[in-house]
């Protein structure tokens, strides 16, 4: 059962539930874009429901919320160490299927990979998901072949109509559900797309020689090595660790883990000048395998969610989704 609230009854809930949570979502960042004078949508802090981007896939992904892009793991002195506080107050985010997904995804790498990470999961364990629902299917996006164009574990759901000045809620939590006041009791559905103009067909049975196909190479070689896809994806997990020493004791500082790419220059450099991936080619080999086939075999279903942004924010215009077909066209093929 959800609720049929009108925009002033909304906007008092969601003022409470800021009282209580630094809430996050889809904002218009004017002037932030690449250039000067583009825009941005991205996640940030806000304090009404008029601010968040309710039309529109965000550039980038709530990663960032999750995962700071470059967060101080301890301070260090010469004889101690200390770990800087976590978030100070607990966490909405307002999300949509496909981000909802790929937080399963994130929780995967960062807490059930063999041991718990401790910075993800002080973070993690104070957040609280509003889902957004999606009327149309945006242009890049394929998360109905992914399976991810519908999320069910959201601790609330809100949609607002502009146009008959209502928002309607599905809320889940208890904690949340208690800060409701007035409202009418309905049903609510949360909208979600069931077909996209992007499609993907994903390889069922990979052989040896997929690792050897010429598109690698070719993809490879309009490849930059930017790194815009890995961070414009809500499921890349690459790090890397700086220590920053200071000016005036160099024996005091601060270690900071930092968003890296696996398809960068020097990432998979080692001690005595070697490199797993030296090539373009390779890494972006890498990428699509363990996206589509490596985490597959690892926890059971694909790491991408098909959100699409790779392809939107790829400034070589390199089709994640047209790879992946390619090479499922090109594998059917070699089985016949």
């Amino acid at each position: 059962m959800g609720y049929q609230f009108t925009k002033a009854e909304a906007e008092r809930m969601f003022e409470k539930w800021g009282s209580q949570y630094d809430v996050f979502a889809p904002k218009l960042m004017e002037g932030e874009g690449c250039f000067s004078d583009t825009d941005v949508v991205r996640y940030g802090k806000v304090t009404s429901l008029d601010e968040i981007v309710w039309d529109r896939k965000s550039d980038y992904s709530l990663k960032e919320v999750l995962l700071a892009i470059n967060e101080t793991l301890f301070y260090f002195t010469e004889d101690k160490t200390t770990v800087p506080e976590g978030p100070q107050k607990d966490i909405l985010i307002f999300l949509r299927s496909c981000d909802l997904c790929a937080v399963q995804r994130l929780d995967e790498i960062y807490l059930k990979n063999g041991y718990e990470d401790f910075y993800y999961a002080r973070v993690r364990k104070r957040v609280k998901f509003i889902l957004m629902g999606c009327k149309t299917s945006c242009a890049s996006g394929f998360c109905v072949s992914m399976g991810t164009n519908q999320a069910r574990q959201y601790d609330a759901y809100v949609k607002v109509d502009n146009t008959q000045k209502v928002v309607y809620a599905d809320i889940k939590d208890k904690v949340l559900k208690a800060f409701v006041e007035g409202g009418k009791e309905i049903e609510v559905t949360p909208d979600y797309v069931t077909e996209n103009v992007e499609k993907v067909n994903l390889p069922k049975n990979l052989s040896n020689k997929s690792f050897e196909n010429t598109i690698w190479q070719e993809y490879g070689d309009r490849c930059i090595g930017c790194g815009r896809c890995n961070f414009a994806c809500p499921t890349c997990t690459c790090f890397t660790m700086q220590d920053i020493f200071y000016k005036e004791n160099a024996k005091v500082g601060e270690r900071r883990r930092v968003w890296a790419s696996c398809q960068v220059d020097g990432y998979t450099d080692m001690a005595g000048g070697h490199s797993y991936r030296k090539t373009q080619g390779e890494r972006l080999r890498f990428k699509v395998m363990h996206k589509i086939y490596d985490f597959e075999k690892r926890f059971g279903y694909p790491m991408c969610v098909g959100c699409g942004r790779c392809d939107d924010i790829c400034p070589e215009y390199i089709s994640f989704s047209n790879c992946v077909n390619r090479l499922t066209k090109e594998e059917a093929e070699h089985e016949k």
